[in-house]
């Protein structure tokens, strides 16, 4: 329970970073772009890259850009979602490998394709930790998805830990022996009111409880055996 939840906070925390990465990439390769389009001198067309940016110069290459990076910024917030729990019944309906059902397999192959198309490309110090750091946490959820498989979200969530210890305690409260009562009778001197009823005897005492509560005590009739003894030869 413990590590897996580690685990899932440094998952929290690598995605936060890459989605600031992302949007201070965004900027950078905006204002990249802005001071090529302004600048007179152009000899650099035979640039792979815009200086100053991961903007690749070719057709449409700064459309592409900002759409990856707008997917990079997408794809954490969802799994940002998935690792809060939140919608949990939207995961299970519409995205079930990251629902709850699932385990953290299908969440660490999604990390790892976000951080090696970070990597992928010349970025500044902060985005390459950002994407090394959610790089090695993929790998841990996909260590774990091996290990624990479908159940790895279930040990770790909070919620099935507080549901099941309130489901033991419930158990251990109803479980009580059926002799306690007996034995306490026993040793502390009480009496048990289930034998109160029996306590008159069948003297005067018992006939007269028996009459209140409706019954006649009757003396049985004397019958004669069914056969005859034998007389004396």
């Amino acid at each position: 329970f413990l590590a897996l939840n580690v685990i899932r906070f440094f998952s929290i925390v690598s995605l936060l970073f890459v989605f600031a990465s992302s949007i201070e990439a965004m900027v950078t390769n905006a204002n990249a772009v802005k001071r090529w389009n302004d600048s007179s001198n152009k000899d650099d067309t035979n640039c792979e890259y815009i200086e100053g940016s991961s903007v690749p110069n070719q057709a449409a290459g700064v459309f592409w850009s900002m759409v990856s990076s707008l997917l990079i910024i997408f794809q954490t917030i969802i799994l940002i979602m998935s690792e809060v729990g939140w919608p949990v019944r939207f995961f299970n309906t519409f995205f079930p490998v990251l629902g709850s059902e699932f385990g953290t397999g299908a969440l660490g192959i999604f990390q790892g394709l976000i951080g090696a198309q970070v990597l992928s490309h010349h970025v500044d110090e902060f985005t390459l930790f950002s994407g090394f750091f959610l790089f090695a946490v993929a790998c841990l959820n996909m260590f774990a998805g091996l290990i624990f498989r479908k159940s790895g979200k279930q040990r770790r969530s909070i919620r099935a830990l507080k549901a099941s210890k309130t489901a033991f305690d419930r158990t251990l409260a109803k479980t009580t022996s059926p002799f306690d009562g007996h034995m306490t009778a026993a040793f502390t001197g009480g009496s048990n009111s289930s034998w109160k009823t029996f306590d008159k005897g069948f003297g005067r005492e018992g006939e007269k409880s028996a009459a209140l509560r409706g019954f006649i005590l009757q003396t049985p009739p004397e019958a004669l055996p069914m056969y005859t003894s034998p007389s004396p030869s």
